[in-house]
Order: C-alpha cells, then structure tokens, then sequence
C-alpha cells in the first residue's frame, strides 16, 4: 500500500504542487456525477480514466451518487501523517453513505471497477474508509 512517505520520495512535498494537473475528463466519461475536470495527480489520471469507463461500461455508474474530491492538502483524519489527497492520488466517492468508520456501502461490482483499475480501497482497513479509494503503486 501506498503511504506518505513513498509520495513524498517520489513527489516531493505536498503543497508545491508539482506533479498536479487540471484534468479534463473526456466527454464520453461526463455521465451522471463524473465530474468535467478533476485536479490531480498526473499518475492519477491514466487508472481514474480506466475505473470511469469501466464504471459506464458495467452500468455500476448509477451506484456514484457523488463525487467528493480528489486533492485536498491535510493530515489523515485522526492521525499526524500526511494524507494522500495531499499528493492526488486518493479520491472520495458517496461520502454520506461510507464515512470513516462506518460499515461501507457500496456493491462489489463498483468497488471492483477501481480495484481492477489500479486503485486500493478503504472499506477493507481496520477502520474502514468506504468513500475512499487511491492508488495501489505509484
């Protein structure tokens, strides 16, 4: 899994901002929630691009009622590191419906559609975190 320290070594630190992008999302991938641009990472985009078509293609877009962000610099809730929505490399999806520490829900079939893309997702930490989802290499 993905930590602070490996974006840090890779990135450099978070508030310089120099491997952001303002992405604009394909308009064939602007269906429901799907944002039009994104600001992330640019190792981001190529696995978000991969787990939105495969959201559509799989009908499992429906289940994205919101889009709650990508890049926010901050601390992980509750801890003293660094968050990887600091780097962009992390986004929220349907955040009233899996908050931290809460049971996750979300079907498989769309969790899959981002694991199989690239991503880790947080509904399976000790202390779940459904919304979440990031990379799982950078």
């Amino acid at each position: 899994m993905v930590t602070a320290q490996d974006c840090l070594k890779k990135y450099g630190p978070a508030h310089l901002e120099k491997t952001m992008v303002l992405w604009d999302v394909p308009p064939e991938l602007e269906i429901g929630v799907i944002p039009k641009r994104i600001y992330c990472n640019r190792d981001l985009v190529q696995p978000l691009e991969r787990a939105f078509r495969r959201l559509i293609s799989t009908g499992q877009v429906n289940h994205l009622k919101t889009w709650d962000g990508c890049f926010n610099i901050r601390n992980k809730r509750g801890g003293r590191s660094t968050s990887l929505h600091a780097w962009g490399i992390a986004i929220d999806v349907n955040a009233a419906w899996n908050g931290f520490g809460r049971p996750p829900q979300l079907p498989q079939a769309f969790i899959q559609c981002f694991t199989h893309s690239g991503f880790d997702w947080g509904g399976t930490w000790a202390k779940p975190d459904g919304m979440h989802f990031q990379l799982s290499q950078l």
